[in-house]
């Protein structure tokens, strides 16, 4: 059973609030607590409030375990800017844009066909192996 929890209108830009939000996708609940607990980054309280949520709701709506979750997704799109007045010299001004973002976490409960691997395999360079790579310089 799928639950989740949304932050809507966060202060944090949605490009840094995704690169901590891709590193929970896949873990388990726990594990991922623990991750942001000790992450250096800004946006990782925002994000770690909105698991706990998400944990909540499953432990109090649907009496699923917390040991049992695993983040299913985890999504942080953009919300409204907040456009701003920015002086600057010489009589001219500009303007400063302060990004939101809407923070999206489902959990689901872990069973042995829909548990995802907690290490992801990695990803391929897209390229083919057996095409050689062109060098810089003409062939004489």
């Amino acid at each position: 059973m799928e639950v989740r929890a949304v932050a809507k209108y966060q202060r944090v830009s949605p490009r840094k609030a995704r690169l901590v939000v891709d590193l929970i996708k896949g873990k388990s609940v726990e594990e991922a607590l623990s991750l942001l607990q000790h992450l250096q980054k800004g946006s990782a309280p925002m994000i770690s409030r909105v698991l706990r949520s998400a944990a909540a709701n499953a432990e109090n709506n649907f009496n699923l375990d917390l040991g049992d979750m695993y983040v299913k997704r985890a999504l942080a799109d953009e919300g409204p800017r907040m456009k701003r007045v920015w002086m600057r010299g010489r009589g001219r001004r500009d303007t400063k844009l302060h990004r939101t973002a809407h923070i999206t976490i489902v959990v689901d409960e872990a069973t042995t066909e829909g548990r995802r691997d907690r290490q992801r395999a990695p990803q391929a360079s897209g390229r083919p192996s057996s095409v050689p790579q062109a060098s810089g310089r003409k062939a004489r």
